[in-house]
């Protein structure tokens, strides 16, 4: 399973020091079953945990997701902070796992050349 994160979500990522290894082991998780929320059409909302925090002080994250294929980290907010995506965010998402899911490796590719997409 390939697994990448957008250039909003890595900023992100960054600035909380949610790290690959963490980001891994979360897609783990979720191609296991075992996800926060199933929002339809390849969008799942996981919890990641704070460092030191726990998951319940951590963090939300949205992923757009095909078991055995492709995870992408595409959105994140501190549970602290905001309590869930807006019903316009959610049909956004959905619209853009659409697109995602059905990328060639060509294009992929184009996308971590040109740093749309970072592989994790």
């Amino acid at each position: 399973m390939r697994i990448f994160k957008n250039t909003r979500f890595a900023r992100f990522a960054d600035k909380e020091g949610i790290t690959d290894d963490e980001l891994r082991q979360a897609a783990g998780l979720l191609d296991a079953g075992r996800f926060a929320a199933d929002l339809g059409g390849g969008v799942y909302k996981i919890r990641v945990a704070r460092t030191g925090g726990g998951k319940s002080g951590g963090y939300r994250v949205i992923v757009i997701f095909r078991s055995g294929e492709r995870t992408f980290y595409v959105e994140g907010f501190a549970k602290s902070t905001r309590d869930n995506i807006s019903r316009k965010e959610k049909k956004r998402f959905k619209e853009l796992a659409g697109d995602y899911l059905w990328l060639s490796e060509t294009i992929v590719d184009g996308m971590l050349r040109t740093r749309m997409l970072v592989e994790i």
